[in-house]
């Protein structure tokens, strides 16, 4: 296949892309900066702002998927006034782009796979979210809704658009991970807040692999659900960390402390949702980390 990747320089992308190499497609990354990138056979780097559309449509030619990943982290940061609007610009902007450069071809890939987050659902301390479940509240929901959005006039053009809501990706040196067991590694490790909040979390491996099923599957379409079929309150999640790293798990955080440090992006780690990848699942995808401790054990005793 030949596949044309917006956001592919960030942790999921690299190993996206990594993956499809090997599996013999060819890909077209679209990134801000050519700067110490290579080029190769399967690869090719293209230098893209992520606002504009025009400059795309010349490299839509013969792909048969766009994957649409771009997007200012959310974790990286002070939630400011100016931040939380580049978090909603920077996805939509290059959502919007894509589709109208896609539109303005002429030329429709097979599949257009929209990035988005299990923040969509909002939060809950005793309800399972599903595909199903509808738009929740707070900020994290409405950038979600705002990113799935920016590519939905795809869907009345007949392209099949596959919505992916990942939740926290586990990998041993990027995303939230690293700052996750960081209190560990100093032997002060435990529960964030009231430790009720769920964390539903995915294997970096099983995200990517995930992410290639859906693309090659023609029956899935709509949001999807990449998450791990196991998620975790956060006490729990905590127990399992110190588990693997043997470490303590005793000092408890409380919410105001983090609140008094992170301000407003405290929600990132003191609300939660318990998400539940019935599609996946129902399709037939095998996860190879479906539990915590299997997938923190491949990263850490590797």
């Amino acid at each position: 296949m030949k596949i044309l990747i917006s956001g592919g320089t960030g942790l999921i992308g690299k190993a996206l892309i990594k993956n499809l190499i090997k599996t013999g497609d060819q890909v077209l990354v679209l990134t801000r900066s050519k700067d110490g990138q290579e080029d190769s056979d399967s690869k090719k780097y293209i230098e893209w702002d992520a606002r504009s559309s025009e400059p795309l449509i010349p490299f839509l030619k013969d792909i048969n998927a766009v994957i649409n990943l771009a997007g200012d982290n959310i974790g990286n940061g002070n939630w400011t006034k100016a931040k939380k609007e580049r978090i909603i610009s920077s996805r939509v902007q290059a959502g919007n782009a894509l589709s109208k450069a896609i539109i303005d071809s002429g030329d429709k890939p097979d599949v257009f796979i929209q990035a988005s987050a299990v923040g969509y659902y909002g939060s809950s301390l005793d309800e399972t979210f599903d595909e199903s479940s509808p738009n929740g509240k707070g900020f994290q929901a409405d950038v979600a809704q705002k990113w799935e959005n920016s590519s939905g006039v795809l869907d009345a053009v007949g392209i099949r658009r596959v919505i992916i809501r990942m939740g926290i990706v586990l990998d041993a040196k990027s995303g939230a991970l690293p700052l996750m067991v960081l209190p560990f590694k100093l032997f002060a490790g435990g529960p964030l807040g009231s430790g009720r909040q769920y964390v539903s979390w995915i294997h970096l491996q099983d995200d990517v692999r995930a992410i290639d099923f859906v693309m090659r599957n023609p029956k899935l379409s709509g949001a999807v659900n990449l998450t791990a079929p196991t998620s975790y309150p956060n006490k729990d999640f905590g127990k399992v960390v110190g588990k693997v790293m043997r470490r303590p798990y005793w000092f408890p955080v409380p919410a105001f402390g983090l609140k008094l440090v992170l301000g407003e992006k405290s929600e990132l780690v003191l609300d939660g949702q318990n998400v539940y990848p019935r599609k996946l699942l129902e399709h037939g995808f095998q996860f190879k980390y479906p539990d915590l401790e299997s997938a923190l054990r491949s990263i850490y005793n590797h």
